[in-house]
């Protein structure tokens, strides 16, 4: 119950981010995306593992859309922020290649239970889709400093 709360609060709090974020011309892709990837988190609090089908979709969406606005924020970002986006972007693909191939290799896919496959590297499937989500969540921390940092400089002058 906490982790779906915790998914859908995430997912909510994304969403009224990129409300504030509409009118920075510079910013309109990466918000379009994270805005994707807010209804994805908010749908992993909706449709928990009991969904099997709903809760593999909106959470291949958020994990898809987060690397996606990782890596495109490295267009508008500068260095060394824009580097470390395009690199935390990366790392979560990776790792949802190796969590996708580790469930259609495991059988995973077709069973309520998530077996163990080479492919998670000796973390288990729940390992693994932290690793797809933590690179993605310290480059949403960082990109959410860039932007508050941005915000007071603009202020200030």
């Amino acid at each position: 119950m906490i982790f779906n709360s915790s998914a859908f609060l995430l997912g909510l709090l994304l969403l009224i981010g990129t409300y504030f974020l509409r009118h920075i011309s510079n910013f309109k892709t990466v918000n379009m995306l994270l805005l994707l990837m807010a209804i994805g988190a908010m749908g992993i609090g909706v449709f928990t593992k009991n969904y099997r089908t709903a809760h593999g979709a909106v959470a291949t969406m958020a994990f898809c859309f987060a690397g996606l606005s990782a890596i495109t924020s490295s267009k508008v970002l500068k260095k060394p922020l824009s580097l470390t986006s395009m690199i935390l972007g990366m790392m979560t693909f990776g790792a949802l290649a190796l969590f996708s191939s580790g469930m259609i290799t495991s059988g995973s896919l077709t069973s309520d239970i998530a077996y163990d496959s080479d492919f998670y590297m000796g973390l288990g499937p729940g390992g693994m889709e932290h690793m797809i989500i933590y690179p993605a969540g310290l480059w949403l921390a960082g990109f959410s400093w860039h932007l508050l940092t941005q915000r007071e400089t603009q202020t200030k002058e």
